[in-house]
């Protein structure tokens, strides 16, 4: 059994609850089987949240789908306007804020904790940039200059480095297609991730060509969607000609459809990051199928780094 005690760095993880309320909360069963690991996922109900909207006016369901919600409430709020045809306002402003203040709580307390490094103090605004990439202010954009950077160990340096130490390449990862327009409201097993959105980052590429999209490869891809929302880079939400509106989130690519008659709201189709990472075959179960057993006790680490957007409820079990 992996270690219980007061010296398992992974203790607050086995509990760990990522809200919001939602859902009563998901299970996530970490199984053994034949000397693999697998994850098996108990879900929990969802709020109707269709019948909560229908027959509301377009501004009602746009200010009340939001609230239902204590994450990605500036995506889900722009997605719900655009669909609806509402004017989204500061949208961009907005989803720029509420991702740099998840990934910065990820990259700087979160993982750090789960890993047994000394977690830092959020920066100060303006002050991000230098607080997570040191004094040159940018990720860097090869292996080389990677490898400079976590020799200097500034910034979020030491993080990449524990997380290199801890996974080998090819641990962890997840190899699927790529979440588009055509998919973004399928039920189906995509890669939908922040690390996605920078893809064609060179660091990423390389990274992605050596060890596979583990947690490497998303934790850097977290770290380049801090530079893009420092930058103003981010994909500004968008609305597809059958009324799908897609948005940034910070967990992935956000997609809402909201059905409208007699100008009230008749239907939603809804589909998040997190229900793309728990399809079967999805970014989950790969992730895990693909750590080796004898690194049971980082399948914790593995979920976080993922990052589900519901409450979710580690356990574990052995061989039948």
């Amino acid at each position: 059994m992996p270690p219980r005690g007061p010296d398992d760095p992974l203790a607050p993880a086995r509990a760990a609850r990522y809200a919001p309320p939602m859902f009563d909360g998901i299970e996530i069963t970490i199984a053994e089987e034949g000397g693999k690991l697998a994850a098996r996922v108990r879900p929990a109900p969802a709020l109707p949240l269709a019948r909560l909207i229908a027959g509301k006016s377009p501004e009602e369901a746009a200010t009340l789908l939001p609230r239902l919600f204590s994450l990605c409430r500036s995506a889900q709020e722009a997605a719900a306007r655009l669909s609806l045809g509402l004017d989204p306002g500061d949208s961009a402003a907005a989803l720029h804020r509420e991702l740099l203040r998840d990934h910065l709580l990820k990259l700087g307390l979160t993982w750090p904790q789960l890993l047994g490094l000394p977690p830092a103090p959020l920066p100060r605004p303006g002050t991000e940039a230098e607080a997570l990439f040191g004094p040159a202010r940018h990720l860097p954009d090869t292996p080389a200059a990677l490898a400079r950077w976590r020799a200097e160990g500034t910034g979020a340096a030491p993080l990449l480095a524990a997380l290199d130490r801890a996974f080998a390449p090819g641990e962890a990862v997840a190899n699927l297609a790529p979440v588009t327009d055509d998919t973004a409201l399928a039920a189906a097993p995509v890669e939908n991730s922040p690390g996605l959105r920078h893809a064609a980052h060179p660091l990423l590429r390389a990274i992605e060509a050596s060890h596979g999209r583990g947690p490497l490869w998303r934790a850097l891809g977290r770290l380049a969607d801090v530079e893009a929302a420092l930058a103003g880079r981010l994909p500004a939400p968008r609305r597809l000609p059958d009324g799908t509106a897609l948005a940034a989130a910070a967990r992935g690519l956000y997609a809402l459809r909201l059905d409208t008659e007699g100008g009230r709201v008749t239907g939603l189709t809804r589909r998040t990051p997190t229900d793309h990472m728990l399809a079967p075959g999805g970014m989950l179960d790969q992730s895990i199928a693909t750590l080796s057993a004898t690194k049971r006790p980082l399948a914790a680490l593995v979920v976080d780094l993922l990052d589900p957007c519901v409450a979710c409820t580690l356990k574990e079990t052995r061989d039948a």
